[in-house]
């Protein structure tokens, strides 16, 4: 049962975490609503359409994490009382999966704020200055959110490989 319980709290967890994408997004999507009746310059009415796509990006990242965590809850169970060590051996690989993607993440997403900050250097009109700066933001919130997650899912895959198969059986 300690698998069981490991696996069920890491998920909830996650599903806590997920609401962050989804509270600025909220945020965003707020600033868009304020740029669009308030924005007087061309570079605060430039912010509405990507703040908005920022807002969208991160809610739609938002209510897929939460949903597919939360139905893991259920799932988790369910998978356990069928078949523990399968069950093991699956959230073995899937950490493992997990943890290299977020590799690639974390190499990824710093690159693209890097592109961002230099189109702003190099393209001086409020469209382009108003994407990147927005994008920037956005990727920000993905690498707070992730770096969490990744924490997490680095903690939870340690604790995986120390948990003793043959005693989770006996129980």
């Amino acid at each position: 049962m300690e698998l069981l319980k490991l696996a069920t709290e890491w998920a909830k967890a996650e599903v806590f975490s997920t609401r962050f994408f989804i509270l600025f997004a909220i945020l965003f999507l707020i600033a868009s609503v304020g740029f669009w009746q308030l924005g007087k310059t061309d570079l605060a009415k430039a912010y509405i359409i990507p703040t908005l796509v920022a807002g969208v990006v991160l809610l739609t990242i938002g209510l897929g994490l939460f949903y597919t965590n939360k139905s893991r809850i259920t799932q988790f169970e369910k998978a356990y009382n069928a078949d523990a060590p399968a069950f093991y051996q699956s959230e073995i690989e899937r950490s493992e999966s997990t943890l290299k993607e977020y590799t690639v993440v974390f190499k990824v997403i710093p690159i693209l704020i890097i592109v961002a900050a230099l189109l702003i250097l190099l393209i001086n009109t409020p469209t382009w200055r108003a994407i990147s700066i927005t994008t920037i933001a956005m990727l920000t919130v993905i690498l707070l959110v992730d770096g969490t997650a990744h924490s997490r899912i680095e903690a939870y895959h340690k604790e995986l490989k120390l948990v003793d198969l043959e005693d989770e059986i006996k129980k």
